[in-house]
């Protein structure tokens, strides 16, 4: 979350006429992410997270994400669910920027999860693999390796300002996950994006998982090598081996996985990390600073990649 997009009093005031939310109280911008502009609202009916969709997010796609949300609660997921206008459409137009309201969810995200959380997020990962398995609808992962050689080109040229030599470190993966990149694994609907801000807890108990922006059809174990990338490093870039057992036997007491899955751990996990050194590399070089809006080093992916890299067994993960 971020916000990109100002929206004053009287448009927004004007815009939650037409839903069934009551009427503003109060509202204040979520720094948080980088995808899109979010704001929390007060409302006298109660709380609610108003988000407009920025360059990234295709209006094409919002059906997609929304109706996802819906069959994931109806499947017993805790996700919040966009509220329905007066006139029957979801999606509205607010400050030139398309536009939904979307219920609040209590809990708080972690800044140090703990294994035990660790642990609820693989369950709530495959839980939500399950549940997404007989959803209608279906979308290509706009960020797997072609998306990511997109980011690439357009960071390419000012990479080895970020770190020298990157540049051709980051071409020897690319090289090589084009001719390995794993194929045949089990694959349906993931979140793609199960990051730590994006998971509430109450306690040790997991009350939500929130931001579908970037779910998709892709392969079930690359999201769960995306939960280690996220969960499972600590502040120095070490590898919390405790971490990694808990998550991965959090997911397996739920769906587990092949063997096939638990060999190509390693080499997903790395493009896993690429991924994300990408969206922040690319960032990092062009999003002007100020404003809600945080930018993130991509200097800790990096290292992640070479952590993975250096993966001579699935077992390094804390698989059993």
């Amino acid at each position: 979350m971020a916000v990109y997009t100002d929206v004053n009093e009287s448009e927004l005031g004007a815009f939650l006429k037409a839903y069934p939310v009551g009427d503003l109280l109060s509202y204040k911008g979520i720094a948080e992410g980088t995808e899109n502009s979010n704001f929390l609202l007060h409302t006298t009916s109660g709380s609610y997270i108003l988000t407009l969709y920025e360059k990234r997010v295709d209006k094409a796609d919002l059906p997609f994400f929304l109706g996802l949300m819906g069959h994931l609660a109806r499947k017993g997921i805790s996700c919040p669910l966009p509220v329905t206008a007066q006139d029957g459409e979801v999606i509205g137009t607010l400050a030139g920027r398309p536009a939904v309201i979307i219920t609040f969810l209590e809990g708080l995200s972690l800044r140090r999860p703990t294994a035990a959380h660790c642990g609820e997020v693989g369950k709530a990962l495959a839980q939500l693999h399950l549940a997404g398995a007989d959803f209608p609808m279906t979308r290509p992962n706009a960020l797997a390796i072609d998306g990511w050689r997109k980011l690439w080109n357009a960071s390419h040229a000012r990479a080895d300002e970020v770190e020298p030599g990157l540049a051709a470190e980051v071409d020897a993966d690319f090289a090589d996950f084009e001719r390995n990149w794993p194929k045949g694994l089990p694959e349906g609907i993931i979140h793609a994006d199960l990051f730590p801000d994006n998971v509430f807890f109450l306690g040790e108990k997991l009350s939500g998982l929130i931001d579908f922006y970037f779910a998709c059809n892709d392969l079930y174990a690359y999201d769960v090598a995306t939960c280690l990338n996220a969960w499972c490093f600590e502040k120095d870039f070490s590898f919390n081996l405790t971490k990694g057992t808990a998550l991965l036997a959090g997911y397996q007491s739920v769906r587990p996985l092949s063997g096939e899955e638990k060999a190509a751990l390693p080499m997903l996990a790395r493009g896993s990390a690429l991924r994300f050194m990408l969206t922040r590399l690319y960032d990092w070089l062009t999003v002007a600073n100020g404003g809600l809006v945080i930018k993130r080093d991509p200097t800790e992916y990096i290292r992640r990649m070479r952590f993975h890299r250096a993966i001579k067994s699935p077992s390094e993960y804390g698989l059993t």
